[in-house]
């Protein structure tokens, strides 16, 4: 599972278990590469600054705003 870094006032917890879905039937994708930055911008924080149909996922560098991944893997080769 991936580690997230939930902020409580001016205390930072750490918490192995995922953030829940909040009524969603799809994951974010997982992120395999991050950033070097100590603390990259988020454009989210939580599945309710997104869009409708999107999701607050963990990206490259920072929480970005996420449409669900196509049913059928694309596959261009």
């Amino acid at each position: 599972t991936d580690t997230w870094c939930i902020s409580l006032g001016t205390k930072l917890a750490w918490s192995k278990q995922p953030l829940p879905l909040a009524g969603t039937a799809w994951s974010c994708p997982p992120v395999r590469i991050t950033c070097a930055m100590a603390n990259p911008p988020n454009a989210c924080y939580t599945d309710q600054h997104c869009p409708r149909l999107q999701k607050c996922c963990p990206s490259f560098c920072g929480r970005r705003c996420r449409s669900r991944p196509p049913a059928i893997p694309i596959s261009y080769g």
